[in-house]
């Protein structure tokens, strides 16, 4: 499928992940719907920073997609549907699981029917290597069971197998695609990688982590956008499961250690106990097996950790006012 000319829809535009989505899909030429949440202010998240040339090729909508007739009206007429809007902090879901349950598992389904309902070409449904849990083997293709270690992982499990469903029951032209750890620029300050450099950028003598030892596999957001375009563009991902990884682990510890080296600032490291997961909820190992996007797709990241590091450290020096990095929220 080429995407250039075609209506497409991305929900969740305005976080991290589906801005930027957002803004490649405009360079790509597509004629492109962003929904954002709906809030009174009107404020459209991320996209508020675009480029005036590229915001104003931008469709913005406010919705939700917990809300089916809305979420109906926005996906009429649409051709490829990017769906990335979720809740996303691991630590919020302990507080309010059923928060994720009715965004993740009942927003998700409510945007598949709406598609299923208008003929949608393409759907591209973004899971997260949380649903693995830690790893029972390595690297993790996607025949590696499903482990609910956290209400989070098990509502974008359920939001996976609804995904499923539609393409068995329905013939939905579904993919799902599974990025491991994606980060870089715009990323929330509770993600490990923002909160390490914007503690450090910040001035701080020492910066507050959860767990030194789990590893990661860890994505640059420029990467992980790539990843969607070419899942949507391959017809052979339709039905299918996807992982989009760098095929690389590396523990938190290493990559503190990793990100001072190329700040060159000494800080010192306390383990902060409103940080650290319930014991048997922590993901201790997370390392893709990319043979499949690979081989179906082409796809391999193009940036190096260092490398993805290095634009994350330049961005966050020019935006840290951004972030409360004395603060940390769930």
């Amino acid at each position: 499928m080429d995407l250039k000319g075609k209506k497409v829809l991305v929900t969740g535009a305005e976080g991290f992940i589906g801005s930027h989505l957002t803004e490649r899909l405009v360079e790509l030429g597509t004629d492109v719907t962003a929904l954002v949440q709906y809030n009174s202010f009107n404020n459209w998240g991320w996209i508020e920073t675009f480029d005036k040339n590229i915001k104003d090729n931008i469709n913005v909508v406010l919705g939700d997609i917990r809300e089916y007739d809305g979420v109906k009206k926005i996906i009429k007429g649409q051709e490829v549907v990017f769906h990335l809007a979720a809740l996303i902090a691991i630590p919020y879901s302990y507080i309010s699981p059923m928060a994720y349950v009715k965004t993740n598992v009942e927003g998700t389904t409510n945007v598949l029917e709406a598609c299923r309902e208008y003929d949608v070409q393409k759907v591209v449904h973004t899971s997260t290597s949380e649903t693995y849990g830690t790893a029972l083997y390595v690297p993790i293709d996607e025949k590696h069971p499903l482990q609910g270690q956290s209400p989070y992982s098990a509502s974008k499990i359920g939001a996976d197998k609804i995904a499923e469903s539609f393409y068995r029951s329905y013939n939905l032209p579904v993919v799902t695609l599974r990025p491991f750890n994606t980060y870089g620029p715009r990323q929330s300050a509770r993600a490990v990688i923002s909160t390490i450099i914007s503690q450090i950028l910040s001035g701080a003598n020492e910066i507050k982590l959860g767990s030194l030892t789990p590893t990661r596999d860890f994505n640059y957001v420029k990467d992980t956008v790539e990843a969607f375009i070419k899942v949507a563009e391959c017809d052979n991902t339709i039905g299918e499961v996807i992982n989009a990884g760098s095929n690389y682990e590396i523990s938190i510890a290493d990559l503190v250690k990793k990100i001072i080296n190329i700040i060159g600032r000494e800080v010192e490291i306390v383990c902060d106990e409103e940080r650290i997961r319930p014991e048997k909820s922590e993901v201790n190992r997370l390392w893709a097996d990319n043979t499949k996007i690979k081989d179906l797709t082409g796809w391999l990241p193009r940036y190096t950790l260092d490398e993805g590091l290095k634009e994350t450290i330049e961005w966050l020096k020019n935006n840290l006012h951004l972030y409360k990095t004395n603060i940390y929220n769930v």
